[in-house]
């Protein structure tokens, strides 16, 4: 009778299979959740890292070959320049085009502006919180080096820095005249919100 009521209380401690199998599955839950969000993490540095490399490598082509080269093979871009910032250690890669898809890996050429080192006002523009983040850092006098497409370097000096409304003003496309260069991402830098109205342009002219 004692070791009949022995095993009943023992057995009575032991958890219900159903209960262990239920904890047992959140606990898998939470880890596979623990490991997509660490993975997450990793993946996103990394796939910058790798299109950094990608897009550096296909400027390097295209200086060696003298012909444009996408940093992979289903890429709508091309690098078409590389942009220098002495004073700051800033060394990116603008890449042909200021859509979203391009601004995303870097500064973009906009469209219809002058080609970046030649003659008349080329136009990049970049991301205020990424690539051109830089740019609030930037005083009228500094140094810009930029390299054309056919690896010719040209040196330029801010002139002027300046907030546009893009509701009531626009950027002049000049494309005859001394080489000139501005630089433009979304005003301001702390904005909450992305996108608005407001454009900070930095002006420079070749030296």
């Amino acid at each position: 009778m004692n070791v009949s009521a022995t095993t009943a209380v023992g057995a009575g401690l032991r958890p219900a299979p159903t209960i262990v199998r239920y904890w047992r599955w959140v606990a898998f839950v939470l880890a596979a959740l623990a490991l997509w969000q660490l993975s997450a993490g990793f993946w996103i540095p990394a796939k910058s890292w790798l299109a950094q490399w990608l897009i550096e490598r296909a400027w390097a082509e295209a200086m060696a070959s003298g012909k444009p080269a996408p940093p992979w093979p289903w890429a709508d871009t091309t690098p078409v320049a590389r942009l220098l910032v002495p004073s700051l250690g800033i060394d990116e890669i603008v890449l042909e085009h200021a859509t979203g898809r391009s601004l995303a890996f870097g500064p973009g050429h906009l469209d219809g502006s002058a080609a970046p080192g030649g003659p008349g006002l080329a136009v990049v523009s970049g991301h205020r919180d990424t690539s051109f983040r830089f740019l609030a850092d930037l005083r009228v006098g500094s140094e810009l080096r930029l390299q054309r497409a056919d690896g010719i370097w040209v040196t330029y000096r801010i002139t002027a820095t300046d907030v546009i409304d893009v509701r009531t003003a626009r950027l002049p496309r000049l494309i005859n005249g001394p080489p000139r260069l501005a630089l433009a991402t979304c005003y301001p830098f702390d904005a909450m919100l992305p996108g608005g109205p407001l454009r900070y342009v930095v002006w420079a002219e070749a030296d």
